[in-house]
């Protein structure tokens, strides 16, 4: 169901890192950075408290559901709950989490995915879930396929990435997880650049893109229509031969 709430194929999810020195500035810049992504072809945008707090997301969500109505997803890193209500009150479409198993010893692990599926039973909004994903440990003394398995049980869509931000996710890594999920929805959500677009979308069925959009291609930049529109020119063109 999770590529069922795009309208297009390969779709790309754009983050909002709400980079600012004030709350007033985080907000003037979220605002313009979401009107840049869509303006230039993003099909959807995730904020992010990447440089603020959840009080900053929970500020940006209000404001992009009062000024804007775009399509929003919501990542509060490690709060799951403030993410899911978040998304519930300001029209969220969708959460991610950034690990959903493998990062926990299994005796946590199991009301971990307790937890999570608890609030998807409330239905409504789909959840992005990453499996060895950057910067978490693995500590369930489990193998790759094992805790993707675990993982497809309290997710909507798996999120692949490499090992920091920015970095390559590599392409053998999103073929091995290919092979173990099947079709189950592949997100790769790091190091995609305007290079390697096309060979990560052919092997998985959407993106999560930061660091690539911006001036600078780094985390610290700040989006930059050019860049936008360069990747989802690629993206489009992509589209159009499948």
């Amino acid at each position: 169901m999770f590529l069922d709430i795009f309208s297009v194929k390969k779709p790309v999810m754009a983050m909002l890192h709400m980079k600012g020195n004030t709350r007033a500035e985080k907000l003037d810049q979220c605002l313009r950075e979401a009107d840049i992504y869509f303006e230039n072809g993003a099909d959807a945008v995730i904020v992010e408290d990447y440089y603020g707090d959840y009080n900053d997301v929970e500020a940006a969500l209000k404001m992009l559901a009062e000024k804007r109505k775009y399509f929003v997803g919501v990542n509060v890193l490690d709060d799951v709950k403030r993410s899911w209500e978040f998304a519930e009150e300001y029209g969220g479409r969708f959460i991610q989490i950034d690990s959903v198993a493998g990062h926990l010893p299994m005796d946590e692990d199991g009301p971990y995915g307790e937890m999570i599926n608890s609030y998807r039973s409330r239905g409504g909004i789909q959840v992005i879930g990453g499996i060895r994903f950057k910067y978490k440990p693995v500590l369930s003394g489990n193998s790759v396929e094992e805790d993707l398995k675990l993982g497809m049980q309290r997710c909507d869509a798996i999120a692949v990435t490499g090992e920091g931000t920015g970095q390559d996710s590599p392409t053998q890594k999103i073929i091995d997880f290919r092979k173990i999920v099947g079709d189950f929805p592949l997100i790769v959500a790091a190091g995609v650049t305007p290079e390697n677009v096309e060979e990560k979308l052919r092997l998985s069925d959407a993106a999560i893109i930061g660091s690539a959009f911006k001036d600078t291609r780094k985390d610290t930049g700040d989006v930059y229509g050019p860049h936008v529109r360069e990747i989802m020119d690629r993206v489009k063109a992509l589209r159009a031969s499948l």
